[in-house]
């Protein structure tokens, strides 16, 4: 099998792994752990009071989300950088092959 046809059926399976929940489950509610952990404590402790406000509350949902997703990707580059940087063949190492 070719490189290229792996890369194909890889690429096909993330797509059906994304995409079989929310076809899957329909009616479901996909929403975050954050929420479901403020309802469980006011329901256990109506009377809790926050140790913390926060520094910045974001503008919407989509303002949220998308500092999220930066988040994400440059955390996703810091690690991408150093595993390149740490299983790179030395110059010294590319000559012996």
């Amino acid at each position: 099998m070719k490189v290229w046809q792996k890369n194909l059926i890889l690429i096909g399976l993330v797509i059906l792994l994304a995409a079989f929940p929310l076809w899957y489950c329909r009616d479901a509610e996909f929403g975050g752990a954050d929420g479901m952990a403020g309802e469980l404590i006011e329901e256990s402790n109506p009377d809790y009071e926050p140790w913390f406000q926060p520094i910045f509350e974001p503008a919407s949902g989509e303002v949220e989300s998308l500092l999220f997703a930066l988040q994400a990707a440059i955390g996703s580059g810091i690690v991408c950088f150093v595993l390149g940087r740490v299983t790179a063949k030395k110059p010294e190492d590319q000559k012996k092959v």
